[in-house]
């Protein structure tokens, strides 16, 4: 099994890996390759520098120890004991944050990831509920200071949304919104209904790690393009020209489509961002799946089938079920301020992971 001292050495190798590529004049001189690189080595660089940190903290705490054990000086001794005290508690406090940044295992470090909300059940309900969680995100995205696009969206006529896919981008996104993944549940009195009748309908969220254009590759011949005109609401026409875009991945069967721009070119650039961020969660999800004995027991499984949350707006009141979480200010939430609900659920999972720190 995988520590998490093991996956610690493996970023931090990773990092200067990538510090040696961003010197080399050849990737330097390809400007896609040098942007991904760099962004990887930023997203990288707050852990492994803690880490080197926490690495030296341990070696300091060892020759304090080697002093203690070999010395004959009483008042040299001592002072090793309280330099050794001093040390242990910067390293385990320096774990703490360890632990916090590498919750999500080897794709917490990314900055960027693809989120695809779809109604489920409840009709007209299930879409405005969907429109809602979108609100929800973007806004929190805007308190945090991440970057959000649409990527494409499938409206109804009364504005909610059938399903819609963003791409967020900053600091610990992928981190923070896997948690998001799974089915969201929402009680409340539908704005259609006439006799103050709580409904309940539902929602799906998946989040994924954005990969960067160097780790997932694509020919033209890897799929198939079908182009046709976007529509809109109850089938009217946005455009009359065939700007939306369909990929079909021949190896995978993934399908994506893109219609929201108006340029055919634009949709194609979205699509496959889409296209190789599925193909790239196949491949985690498989390697997942592989050891899923260490997963076992942590709640980011991101199961679109697996019911997270229960939004009951009769009562205020948000219920993540995976960590028995209840909170009254639901208004709060829905209008962006997830961060309660996302630092409870990296505490329970730093708190499963603790305990991996390592004798001296």
């Amino acid at each position: 099994m995988t520590s998490i001292r093991d996956t610690l050495d493996e970023k931090l190798k990773r990092f200067l890996d990538l510090e040696r590529q961003m010197s080399d004049p050849a990737v330097q001189s390809d400007g896609t390759l040098m942007s991904a690189v760099a962004r990887e080595h930023g997203g990288l660089a707050k852990m492994a520098n803690k880490f080197r940190t926490f690495k030296k903290l341990t070696d300091e705490i060892r020759g304090c120890k080697e002093i203690i054990e070999e010395t004959d000086d009483p008042d040299e001794r001592e002072m090793a004991e309280e330099e050794a005290d001093s040390l242990r508690k910067k390293r385990e406090s320096l774990w703490d944050e360890l632990l916090t940044m590498t919750v999500g295992g080897e794709d917490s470090h990314r900055t960027r990831c693809v989120m695809e909300i779809r109604s489920g059940t409840g009709g007209d309900e299930a879409a405005l509920f969907a429109r809602d969680l979108f609100e929800m995100y973007r806004k929190h995205a805007e308190r945090v200071g991440w970057k959000t696009e649409i990527l494409d969206s499938s409206a109804t006529e009364l504005g909610g949304f059938k399903e819609i896919t963003l791409a967020f981008e900053g600091e610990s996104v992928f981190r923070d919104l896997q948690y998001e993944s799974g089915g969201h549940r929402v009680q409340r009195v539908p704005e259609t209904e006439t006799q103050g009748r709580v409904h309940t309908s539902a929602a799906t969220v998946a989040v994924m790690p954005e990969p960067e254009d160097v780790e997932v590759t694509l020919k033209s011949e890897d799929y198939r393009i079908d182009k046709f005109c976007a529509s809109g609401p109850g089938g009217q026409h946005v455009n009359k020209t065939e700007s939306a875009i369909r990929l079909t991945h021949h190896d995978t069967g993934i399908v994506v489509q893109c219609q929201d721009e108006k340029s055919q070119h634009k949709n194609l650039a979205k699509a496959l961002r889409v296209l190789k961020t599925r193909i790239y969660e196949q491949k985690r999800e498989e390697e997942l799946a592989r050891r899923a004995d260490t997963r076992k027991s942590l709640i980011g499984s991101g199961d679109r089938s697996q019911r997270i949350r229960t939004y009951n707006f009769p009562q205020n009141r948000l219920s993540d079920h995976r960590i028995n979480l209840t909170l009254y200010k639901l208004d709060q939430i829905i209008a962006g301020d997830l961060q309660p609900v996302t630092d409870a659920m990296i505490e329970y999972d730093r708190d499963q992971l603790r305990g991996d720190m390592g004798e001296v």
